[in-house]
């Protein structure tokens, strides 16, 4: 396993949020960055706590090797009206945006320097629920989609595996942290969160996407 410790440090975001370096993750054939405080500690509690009151959370069925099987976690897609969006036989109609998730869109679009129109919440609950390794290529993604992550909660390792080398790269990410995934990152890295047995705390991840409409 080849661990995310050596990366080069890049400048500070431009923004009143940040206050932690950006660093650069050492992945060939990708572009990959990460902010650990990019929301601090209160902030980021704070959000945590009213989006799992407030999102319309559920746990959805998709088609794995054949068979229906329910999501090991919950979940949200909210956005605007054509951002429509299929994965595992799953087909999302967004939510309208709840308000905190659109000031957070705003923030990230000025961050990123690009436009999302979507957003897909998951919550995982504890150390059962888990993310599959997996790319987000749809085509309605685009060629070299631009992946905000926003982490709220339990520090979860995420894994990145090449999809010819296969070396296995894994980087912690922490409550309040954002890692933005994109260029070739989606069309070389299959990325996800295992299980574990350890008790840990519940997490929400936010990943912001703009989907085009069909």
């Amino acid at each position: 396993m080849v661990e995310s410790g050596g990366h080069m440090q890049l400048g500070l975001f431009g923004d009143a949020a940040a206050s932690e370096r950006i660093i650069k993750l050492a992945l060939p054939d990708a572009d990959v960055s990460y902010q650990a405080n990019w929301l601090d500690n209160r902030q980021a509690t704070a959000f945590a706590a009213r989006l799992k009151t407030e999102l319309q959370w559920q746990q959805d069925t998709i088609k794995l090797f054949g068979k229906l099987v329910k999501i090991p976690r919950l979940q949200a897609w909210y956005g605007d009206p054509e951002a429509q969006y299929q994965y595992s036989g799953l087909t999302m109609t967004p939510l309208p945006w709840h308000p905190l998730l659109s000031q957070l869109k705003q923030r990230l679009e000025h961050h990123c320097d690009c436009r999302f129109n979507s957003v897909l919440a998951n919550w995982y609950r504890d150390g059962n629920d888990s993310m599959g390794m997996h790319s987000d290529d749809e085509p309605e993604l685009g060629a070299t989609p631009v992946i905000a992550s926003l982490t709220l909660g339990q520090a979860r390792p995420f894994a990145f595996v090449h999809k010819a080398s296969k070396v296995r790269t894994t980087h912690t990410l922490e409550h309040g942290s954002l890692l933005v995934m994109q260029g070739e990152t989606q069309r070389n890295y299959r990325h996800g969160i295992n299980k574990t047995s350890r008790p840990v705390d519940d997490r929400i991840n936010l990943t912001f996407r703009y989907v085009y409409p069909a």
